[in-house]
């Protein structure tokens, strides 16, 4: 039992500086302090450190004998890498959640899509806001899949893109036309077509994968 209770509070702190890392609590090179880090979870350095090296692990953390855990970042491979991933396993989702998907789920889908359009219509981009609302209405849909492993896959693949493009701007037409490509999605799973909801994802995966391209072409 003592073993298990230890393996719990370890994936505990694995779990929550992991979070942390992906939320932007902590930023690329930011150093990651065993003893700081134990006192503001109340727990001792041991958990923090084997958290820290299951996060090396993930490519998350770099850990520099005899100096310290630094965050890792995110490079740009691995946000192609991410989104060539995506496009494929995105698809999926669409296509499981036409299948599996609520009416309440439905009704949150098309509350998000309202909301986009209100604001764009309101006041041009908010490249802030724009982006909460497309993170929730693929998370939705995400939960809306009903697999719990290709929903905790494409969270984490989210929260990676969102914490390595945290100062990308949108421009006004790709939001436009990404609320579009959004509808275009929930139709496709209101009418129960699994085929198009899940080419009509990967599409708009695709269309991202561009945009960003473009960006980095121009930066």
């Amino acid at each position: 039992m003592e073993g298990h209770q230890e393996n719990s509070l370890g994936g505990r702190v694995f779990q929550t500086i992991r979070d942390g890392i992906l939320n932007g609590k902590y930023e690329e090179n930011d150093e990651l302090r065993e003893v700081t880090i134990g006192k503001e979870l109340g727990v001792s350095r041991t958990p923090v450190r084997e958290a820290l090296r299951q996060l090396e692990l993930e490519g998350l953390v770099t850990i520099i004998p005899n100096k310290g855990a630094y965050v890792t970042g995110i490079s740009e491979k691995d946000v192609n890498d991410i989104f060539e991933m995506r496009f494929m396993l995105e698809g999926l989702c669409a296509k499981w959640a036409t299948e599996h998907i609520t009416a309440g789920e439905l009704d949150q889908l098309e509350e998000i899509i309202l909301l986009s359009e209100f604001h764009m219509k309101r006041g041009g981009i908010n490249s802030e806001q724009i982006a909460e609302l497309d993170s929730r209405f693929h998370m939705v849909l995400y939960e809306a899949c009903r697999s719990r492993l290709l929903s905790h896959v494409l969270t984490d693949f989210h929260k990676y893109v969102m914490m390595a493009r945290k100062s990308s701007m949108v421009s006004e037409e790709r939001a436009r036309r990404s609320i579009r490509e959004h509808k275009q999605i929930l139709r496709a799973i209101r009418d129960k077509d699994a085929n198009m909801a899940e080419e009509l994802a990967r599409e708009h995966i695709l269309h991202v994968m561009q945009n960003l391209q473009k960006q980095e072409d121009t930066e």
